[in-house]
């Protein structure tokens, strides 16, 4: 079994890649964002729950998070794995999630963190943007601030996956074939 957690910042691809590898290892690709809207929409209790929090302004706890993301992995008993994009976003979330997986007998195998240059997700988002209908990609002081924001956060959890030897950075640039490529071979010696 193969358990991926999917990094990098917004406009990276994050979101193509996943699609492209969930199908070439058979993979289940768990999105938080995904799971949160899907729990709401259909006001599952754990969605009910996220929602009063949000709903107060408040950041989701991690526990009910964690519980989502376990039942997504118990509606897939048979995966060959399990890409994780958007979780963890906390050193603390990544522990959990560890504890997850060793209560499935399974294990995060990888970080692998989609890396680009700033300036080119700036192009990639604002480009994104004339299509997308979301206005956070529309303009460019809010997506600068996004990316420092994903820095801010992820530094930590970059070192905590290298202190196991886990974390992977791909270069990010180029064709979706090439980038396909290159995070390919990092899963394939995993």
């Amino acid at each position: 079994m193969k358990n991926i957690v999917l990094f990098g910042p917004p406009g990276a691809g994050k979101g193509t890649q996943a699609d492209v590898l969930k199908e070439k290892y058979q993979l289940v690709h768990i999105s938080t964002g995904d799971v949160f809207r899907f729990n709401i929409r259909n006001a599952t209790e754990l969605g009910t729950l996220a929602k009063s929090y949000m709903d107060k302004g408040h950041l989701v706890p991690d526990e009910v998070t964690i519980n989502m993301l376990n039942a997504e992995v118990e509606k897939n008993p048979d995966a060959n794995g399990f890409i994780f994009d958007g979780f963890p976003r906390t050193k603390a979330q990544a522990k959990a999630l560890a504890q997850l997986m060793d209560e499935k007998k399974s294990q995060i195998n990888a970080m692998v963190a989609l890396e680009v240059d700033d300036e080119v997700l700036v192009e990639r988002l604002l480009e994104r943007g004339k299509s997308s209908g979301r206005p956070d990609d529309a303009n460019e002081e809010v997506i600068r601030e996004r990316i420092a924001e994903y820095y801010r956060k992820t530094d930590i959890l970059k070192e905590f996956y290298q202190a196991q030897d886990k974390y992977f950075g791909v270069d990010g640039v180029g064709s979706i074939d090439e980038i396909t490529e290159r995070l390919s071979n990092v899963i394939d010696t995993l």
